[in-house]
């Protein structure tokens, strides 16, 4: 598609765009929109009753700032955005340590083979965002059992069981974070669930919806990339052992390693947006309540802006990738997810300089924008 049909139409109206320069212009044109009554109307328009039950579901939890466009967005982002700054972050790297140090350890008491996904990738990222959260340590099995309802389906537009399995979830979910945010109220602590009540409490700063909506956003997206990073990088790492080697013999690459490593297999494959009014890319017009999907794992290894795109190289000057998308719609989480990747993966070669895969062919989990693995057998 991208060397013969760059910008794409299906059979069903839908647009894809495949270049890096069609796509990182996609996620900064302001008339490409995340507003999710858009999305709503183009769900009923074009996927009839399915895409109604669809909508049904999915207004329930639309409040995060990723189905809102600006003024709406920019007021939800400041919300939350002061535990991702920089130095924000970089205050959660000693715990990080902690949490991968006590990992590892237990991986010795399983080993010498291991599931690094169960082991590592997964228990990181999800104590991580629980904490900062203020999700008791208790609840994290059934943060992961609702997170999984909603990523591991294997149709971008569930149907059927799928989607009343997805039903379910929501509704579970939405339950427990209300319960969650009025203990917050009686109960208050440091940590940002207390700081989104307190903007709820305000009056006008957010709705009730939105405070929910947001700590679902945060719940899900705080560790599902985080996953899919390290996974996807130990496997790249362990299917490419000059490139492990170099890295454990020259640990200070670390940070452009992440940055290839995010690159080379994103862990999220793909953007959606929905045409507020006409739009031209690659020389052709897209119409207003048109969608698009800018597929960033295409743009990534776009031979126009990667020299060798296949090939990893974790010395490589990288130009910047769109694993984390672009424009207003960047990741928040960004920082974190770099730095649990990082501190994750910098350890593991350390530990274990011997690590192997220990299987011959790897399952991935089944949706097709969440690109992960079900699990990782290693061995040391």
């Amino acid at each position: 598609m991208r060397r013969e049909n760059p910008v794409y139409r299906s059979s069903q109206g839908i647009w894809y765009l495949t270049r890096y320069a069609d796509v990182d212009a996609a996620l900064n044109h302001p008339r490409l929109s995340n507003d999710s009554e858009r999305a709503r109307r183009w769900q009923q328009r074009y996927l009839g009753r399915q895409g109604q039950e669809l909508s049904r579901i999915a207004q329930r939890l639309n409040g995060s700032m990723v189905g809102t466009d600006p003024p709406d967005h920019t007021r939800l982002r400041k919300l939350v955005s002061k535990a991702f700054t920089l130095r924000g972050v970089q205050t959660l790297a000693p715990r990080i340590g902690v949490i991968v140090r006590e990992l590892l350890d237990t991986a010795v008491e399983v080993g010498p083979r291991f599931d690094l996904i169960a082991q590592l990738a997964y228990p990181l990222p999800i104590t991580v965002i629980c904490e900062l959260l203020g999700v008791p340590a208790s609840d994290h099995r059934l943060i992961r059992q609702w997170t999984a309802a909603l990523t591991d389906t294997a149709e971008l537009i569930p149907t059927g069981a799928a989607l009343e399995e997805l039903d379910q979830a929501i509704g579970a979910f939405e339950e427990y974070l209300l319960r969650l945010a009025n203990l917050r109220r009686s109960d208050p602590r440091d940590d940002l669930l207390t700081a989104l009540v307190t903007a709820w409490e305000r009056g006008g700063r957010l709705s009730e919806k939105e405070l929910l909506s947001t700590c679902f956003l945060l719940l899900v997206a705080g560790h599902e990339t985080s996953i899919n990073l390290i996974g996807n990088s130990t496997l790249a790492l362990l299917r490419n052992p000059d490139q492990l080697r170099r890295l454990q013999r020259h640990p200070q690459l670390i940070h452009s390693a992440i940055e290839e490593l995010l690159r080379y297999d994103s862990p999220i494959q793909m953007a959606f947006r929905l045409v507020a009014g006409p739009v031209e890319v690659g020389g052709q017009t897209l119409r207003e309540g048109e969608a698009v999907v800018p597929v960033l794992a295409a743009a990534n290894r776009d031979p126009g802006r990667f020299p060798e795109p296949d090939r990893l190289d974790l010395a490589r000057p990288v130009p910047r990738h769109l694993s984390f998308g672009n424009g207003p719609h960047f990741c928040l989480g960004a920082r974190l997810a770099r730095l649990e990747g990082e501190m994750a993966i910098k350890a593991l070669v350390r530990r274990f300089p011997d690590l192997r895969l220990d299987c011959e062919t790897v399952e991935w989990r089944p949706n097709p924008n969440f690109r992960g693995l079900a699990s990782l057998p290693v061995a040391y």
